[in-house]
């Protein structure tokens, strides 16, 4: 298979074998294998195939390399001319995945 596009955390990601993406976190020991049913389409060859919503069968296997944090993003809130500011921020947990194979 040359590519797939799955579905994880909410969002979408197009992958291919070798890729390195970094995902919502995933339960995992560092160096697990995981593996993806979610696969919405899969290409390459000349063919693509599109699920409704998933393709029955597809899966995309991938090896954890890193559970972390993502770098901060400030919440920054104010109502001007009424002394109202309030600073937050935030860093979603993420988990680093290389892909190892579609099948």
């Amino acid at each position: 298979m040359g590519y797939a596009v799955i579905r994880t955390g909410g969002k979408q990601y197009r992958v291919a074998p070798g890729d390195v993406v970094r995902v919502e976190r995933l339960d995992g020991e560092v160096g697990a294998t995981i593996e993806f049913n979610e696969v919405l389409l899969t290409g390459g060859d000349g063919s693509v195939r599109v699920g409704r919503p998933l393709i029955e069968g597809a899966l995309v296997r991938a090896q954890i390399l890193e559970q972390g944090r993502d770098r901060k993003v400030l919440i920054f809130k104010k109502k001007r001319r009424k002394n109202y500011r309030r600073r937050r921020g935030h860093r979603q947990s993420i988990t680093t995945v290389r892909v190892t194979e579609i099948a």
